[in-house]
């Protein structure tokens, strides 16, 4: 049998990843929006993550050159605590929530990891870190929906939660015209407790993403512009 050809290049990004417990309680106050905007694009809550960097699409040996490099970063990173808090938009196209604690430590990571994808020789698109989840889009005809989803999660501000892993993420080959889909093509685990690794194996391959990552310029806090 003759295999599938292989990708030469594909998407890829790095981030960060709500806990279950915390997706299922932003899940919730998301009910009403969900009810009641159905014409919306929503993302999966298992694709839910915060962007570090975004890298675009690149060779896949220029990806795969990234793993070791991580992997040691991420070793010597400590967890962060960070909660999800209220929701906004973005250009009433966008409808997203944004990301509370850790903010500094949050950024310096993002800065770490980024000066990782330098040394590593690949060049990417430097925007700004604006901590967020991505959580649907609007259809070209919508131009109310979006606004009205991101005042249901008023006052909404969930509880606070340690980050787990730093996950390396990657575009799968598109054989259709859906949405393309991403995977895990790796994920540490970050320092937790007292200073001593998280005893988890890492997971690989096998969580799918949505390309939900966001736009370039997006309100740190959430407020709509």
């Amino acid at each position: 049998m003759t295999e599938p050809p292989q990708a030469a290049t594909q998407h890829a990004f790095i981030a960060l990843a709500p806990p279950d417990c915390a997706k299922k309680e932003l899940a919730h106050a998301l009910s009403p929006a969900y009810a009641a905007y159905t014409d919306l694009r929503w993302n999966r809550i298992e694709d839910w993550h915060i962007t570090l960097a975004f890298l675009g699409e690149l060779p896949v040996r220029a990806v795969q050159r990234l793993r070791s490099p991580l992997a040691d970063l991420a070793a010597a990173r400590p967890s962060l605590e960070l909660a999800l808090h209220g929701g906004g938009h973005f250009d009433e196209r966008v409808l997203w929530s944004g990301i509370e604690g850790e903010l500094g430590q949050l950024r310096e990571l993002a800065e770490v990891v980024r000066t990782r994808v330098r040394d590593c020789g690949i060049a990417f698109a430097e925007r700004p870190l604006r901590p967020h989840l991505t959580l649907a889009r609007a259809r070209r005809y919508d131009n109310a929906s979006v606004t009205a989803a991101a005042a249901c999660l008023d006052g909404f501000t969930g509880r606070p939660w340690p980050t787990e892993r730093l996950h390396l993420v990657g575009s799968t080959v598109r054989g259709n015209s859906g949405p393309r889909r991403y995977q895990d093509i790796d994920a540490w685990a970050l320092v937790t407790g007292q200073g001593q690794p998280d005893p988890k194996p890492s997971q690989a391959a096998g969580h799918e993403h949505q390309d939900g990552t966001g736009p370039a310029m997006m309100p740190t806090r959430p407020h709509t512009p």
